[in-house]
């Protein structure tokens, strides 16, 4: 969260996306554990934040952490 967002109590947006493992480096495909798809939590500025094994794991890693989810297709 940036200082402004903090001091104005707004949650900042994440999106989720759904990843193939195989577009994934391979220490990352390694660590799937056989499954074929994982979500992405990523930023505004587009940096991912965090990978997670299923959708709703994801918005509620995201919520957990105080940031707003939405899906991107």
């Amino acid at each position: 969260m940036t200082e402004d967002q903090i001091k104005s109590g707004e949650r900042p947006i994440v999106y989720i996306r759904e990843v193939s493992v195989s577009d994934l480096p391979d220490e990352v495909q390694e660590r799937a554990q056989g499954l074929d798809t994982l979500y992405a939590i990523g930023g505004e500025n587009g940096e991912q934040i965090a990978l997670v094994k299923d959708r709703d794991l994801a918005f509620i890693v995201a919520r957990q952490n105080d940031m707003s989810p939405v899906s991107v297709h």
